[in-house]
């Protein structure tokens, strides 16, 4: 799943995204933190202020759409290694997290779309549904 976020240019890349029934995501790293791998994550505090951001989806490619979400979050879950962590992030982090336990609950940014930018999109998603259903 690492292999694949890097290889879409993903921020993070969720186990139902690629097929997988598995509560289980990915997340790219930077220059100062590593890749992780989050397993059974839990989402235990979203503190503090909603904020609203562009986002995109690698499962809705070409969307950028604004979503209102919580400026910072506390999660729980377990590395690669079955070893429990919890962390805390602010900004992208946290914003990378919600969205992806978002795919582990079913949800897709298209669910959180305010309906403007669901009428400025309806065009694009029908061409991508269209796309997936030729497969």
């Amino acid at each position: 799943m690492l292999e694949l976020m890097h290889q879409a240019d993903g921020a993070g890349l969720a186990a139902p995204q690629v097929g997988l029934s598995w509560r289980m995501f990915v997340t790219r790293g930077d220059d100062h933190q590593p890749d992780h791998v989050f397993i059974n994550p839990q989402l235990i505090a979203l503190p503090g202020e909603l904020l609203l951001r562009e986002e995109g989806c690698l499962s809705v490619p070409g969307i950028q759409v604004d979503v209102r979400r919580s400026g910072s979050a506390t999660i729980s879950a377990q590395d690669r290694d079955g070893q429990s962590f919890t962390l805390h992030g602010d900004d992208l982090p946290a914003r990378i997290w919600q969205h992806e336990c978002d795919h582990l609950d079913g949800v897709l940014i298209i669910d959180r779309m305010a309906p403007i930018d669901r009428i400025a999109t309806r065009k694009m998603l029908k061409e991508l549904e269209a796309s997936a259903a030729d497969r």
